[in-house]
């Protein structure tokens, strides 16, 4: 069966749990998630994993160490490198979906 996600109702789910994403859907050996941003996470980073940030509502400044930041807005993309340490803080409440693989930690190492 061909399973319809609903990311309006997904947006319901995760609003007002900041920065605990939920996951949507499998790809593979990917997986979808969706989480909350109000304010910022923490400097963190994935050792062996990129990870692809979609801005589906809001503002998301991704804080980079020894570069410049990033601003995405809404249907913006962005694809942070593995062992890249970054740090997301929301500019105003903020929905973005995660594409990662299923193994990566999503606090970071």
């Amino acid at each position: 069966m061909i399973s319809i996600f609903d990311l309006k109702e997904k947006m319901n789910e995760v609003k007002g749990k900041h920065c605990s994403p939920i996951d949507i859907a499998l790809v593979n050996d990917q997986v979808v998630r969706m989480s909350y941003i109000d304010g910022e996470f923490h400097w963190h980073k994935h050792t062996d994993q990129d990870e692809l940030f979609y801005i589906l509502k809001g503002k998301l400044v991704i804080q980079l160490k020894n570069q410049q930041d990033l601003t995405l807005s809404e249907g913006q993309i962005a694809v942070i490198p593995k062992g890249l340490e970054h740090c997301p803080k929301s500019v105003e409440p903020t929905y973005v979906l995660l594409f990662e693989p299923l193994s990566l930690k999503t606090r970071g190492d």
